[in-house]
């Protein structure tokens, strides 16, 4: 979506509001595409003494696997934009500052980028997920496996001595 602001450039504390859905499904995480819900964009851009500002948030329902045990689930995601708009830059390294082509900003740009630079790179369903047994592949959460544990090599004499006593019991 593109917004006009030829007119709010010159109406000092004037703003304009926007709302509007953005459709991300089609961008691809690794492998996953966890972006299933439309976006939903709000916010206002405003004159603030010249200055423009953007402010506004993305929403979305994240659908996600989690990354210890594989289940899948969903998340809320909440990202807020808040930047600076200009017609043209004078420190070229600045890439804070979004700048306007021919008096328009480019809403769909600006929220895709905020949305994907949001993303966090594990997905955890819990922030006690147990996860996977290394040895089974069970999932812990549901209760723990029937593997036996592993015993540490520096102790591999000490559990024969343990086996050797539990056989002559």
């Amino acid at each position: 979506m593109r917004l006009n602001l030829r007119d709010l450039i010159r109406q000092d504390g004037g703003s304009v509001p926007f709302s509007f859905s953005l459709d991300l499904s089609d961008l691809d995480f690794f492998g996953a595409r966890p972006i299933a819900h439309p976006v939903e964009v709000t916010g206002t851009v405003s004159n603030r003494a010249g200055a423009l500002v953007l402010q506004g948030e993305a929403v979305t329902t994240l659908e996600l696997n989690c990354d210890r045990c594989l289940r899948a689930f969903s998340r809320e995601m909440r990202v807020p934009v808040d930047t600076l708009l200009a017609e043209e830059l004078e420190d070229e390294e600045n890439d804070e500052i979004v700048l306007l082509e021919d008096g328009e900003v480019d809403l769909d740009e600006v929220f895709t980028t905020a949305v994907v630079l949001a993303m966090d790179v594990k997905h955890v369903c819990s922030e006690d997920c147990k996860g996977l047994c290394p040895t089974c592949g069970a999932n812990l959460n549901d209760g723990p496996c029937k593997c036996r544990p592993e015993i540490d090599p520096r102790f591999a004499a000490l559990a024969q001595l343990l086996d050797k006593k539990e056989s002559d019991d």
